[in-house]
């Protein structure tokens, strides 16, 4: 008993700086934030508790409904093409063709080249005066005046997603490429001895083994896009007219623009909510494979 207590003394003590910046930096700012969507702060010395009022005003304006569909519609279609993407990359780069360490090279720009410094570089390229996209479809007989990408709502959206896309691709690829690598060679060889095709061996050995490392990916680019704020804000700042505006800009909008610090940590609560369920869908969805496995 008394070498048990002292073990389990000694793991806490190991713990402890951990469990300190965990209350510290994410537990404290948390329950603070909770608090904090109870009241009426502003600029105003002194704050009223409201109670649930923030949360009545946020959900009874029609525009914040919107601004979850804009949201969950942006995460997808982004996230999507980022893994479609990635995991084809990372099938080109697992393949023995030659040159492969340049391909390997040529896919980690977007992530290198710091995030407002390529965002910068798209809003030059949507621009519809000098910008390069305007000018090759204008070259091409595609349209016959300057197309300013940004100015439009849908063409904005999409080009937020685009933008978001590149940024993410690399990350997505260089994981799904070392998940590739982990997979054992064994399995292959035997598939290719038993006639096998390239196709068959992927759908039946690569993708199947790829699914923790999928799911994953996908909650970690899901959590970073429901979140992002740079890419969105650095375009249109949520424009034109708020068919950019997100979850995360719009909750922005309202604590610093607006100056309405109750009512966006509310709308900040919200966010956490969603990405909670996020990864309690994961987690449930990371058991049932386990569970399969181990059957």
């Amino acid at each position: 008993m008394t070498s048990t207590r002292s073990a389990s003394l000694f793991a806490l003590a190991l713990l402890a700086p951990a469990l300190i910046y965990i209350l510290i930096i994410v537990a404290y700012p948390l329950f603070d934030t909770v608090v904090l969507s109870f009241t009426n702060a502003s600029l105003r010395p002194t704050s009223d508790w409201v109670g649930w009022a923030n949360y009545e005003r946020i959900f009874g304006a029609g525009n914040f409904t919107e601004v979850i569909i804009r949201t969950f519609i942006w995460t997808f279609f982004s996230v999507a093409a980022k893994m479609i993407i990635g995991t084809l990359g990372a099938t080109l780069l697992n393949a023995a063709i030659p040159g492969q360490a340049i391909f390997r090279i040529l896919i980690m720009p977007p992530w290198i080249v710091p995030m407002a410094i390529g965002i910068f570089m798209w809003g030059w390229m949507y621009n519809g005066q000098f910008g390069m996209i305007s000018g090759l479809l204008q070259n091409f007989g595609i349209i016959d005046k300057p197309w300013p990408i940004l100015a439009y709502g849908d063409s904005a959206f999409w080009a937020t997603i685009v933008t978001d896309v590149w940024i993410g691709i690399p990350m997505v690829t260089i994981y799904m490429l070392a998940a590739m690598q982990s997979i054992p060679k064994d399995l292959y060889e035997a598939a290719w001895t038993d006639g096998a095709g390239r196709g068959y061996r992927f759908r039946r050995i690569t993708l199947p083994l790829l699914v923790p490392a999928l799911l994953t990916m996908s909650l970690l680019s899901m959590i970073a896009t429901f979140n992002s704020f740079d890419i969105i804000w650095i375009l249109t700042q949520g424009g034109p007219s708020g068919t950019t505006t997100t979850m995360i800009i719009d909750t922005y909008k309202t604590a610093m623009g607006s100056r309405k610090y109750g009512e966006g940590a509310a709308r900040a609560v919200v966010i956490c909510i969603f990405v909670s369920l996020f990864c309690i869908v994961y987690f449930r969805a990371v058991r049932k494979l386990a569970q399969g496995e181990a059957k």
